[in-house]
């Protein structure tokens, strides 16, 4: 027996058909695993920082295929916001490159986690301000689930490691250790979208 639940504005229980839900839970995941790399020690350190490596690149890379060619496309001033989202991107990409390779003992790592959670926390808030609240008036609830759908479809095949400097997905997956992944990735969200 399913539980049919038709999203509303404001509504973030329906992760699964509206896109600003299923990005929200996803801060809240992203701020939990923060918590648990910062409380852990150890092995649990280092697992906790790979899940929250994954979350971040595959959020982020979710946002690039699906959220802001919308915005760029529906919002007033869209560009504008898209272009401040990235420069944000980026100031987060390079705070992990600063904790990439550093091992979760040394005494450097947790400083530069608490940079990189300052650059996440801000860019989410920004994100929450300027593109959610915006989406969520700018789309109907259809597209709000087909948007869902493309982020998930996005995430089964995003790069475990984003890479600084490059501020596009399409970039971004053409660095992975599988070229194919670009298009793989591609034809996932277009197929989502209900464009392939």
């Amino acid at each position: 027996m399913s539980d049919i639940h038709t999203p509303q504005a404001g509504d973030d229980r329906a992760p699964d058909v509206d896109v600003v839900a299923l990005l929200m839970r996803q801060h809240g995941d992203i701020r939990n695993l923060f918590d648990e790399v910062e409380q852990s020690s150890g092995e649990e350190r280092r697992d906790a920082f790979r899940r929250l490596v994954r979350l971040l690149a595959v959020h982020e890379t979710a946002e690039e295929e699906v959220v802001h060619p919308f915005a760029r496309r529906a919002l007033p001033g869209g560009e504008g916001v898209v272009k401040d989202r990235l420069a944000e991107e980026k100031e987060a990409k390079e705070s992990l490159a600063a904790l990439d390779g550093t091992d979760t003992d040394d005494p450097q790592f947790l400083p530069r986690l608490r940079e990189l959670r300052t650059a996440v926390q801000e860019h989410a808030r920004a994100e929450e301000r300027y593109e959610f609240s915006h989406i969520r008036r700018h789309a109907d609830v259809t597209t709000l689930a087909s948007m869902a759908r493309a982020v998930k479809a996005a995430e089964a095949v995003a790069p475990t490691h984003p890479h600084p400097g490059v501020e596009s997905a399409a970039a971004n997956l053409a660095l992975g250790p599988v070229a194919a992944l670009m298009d793989r990735t591609k034809d996932v969200v277009r197929k989502a979208m209900g464009k392939g």
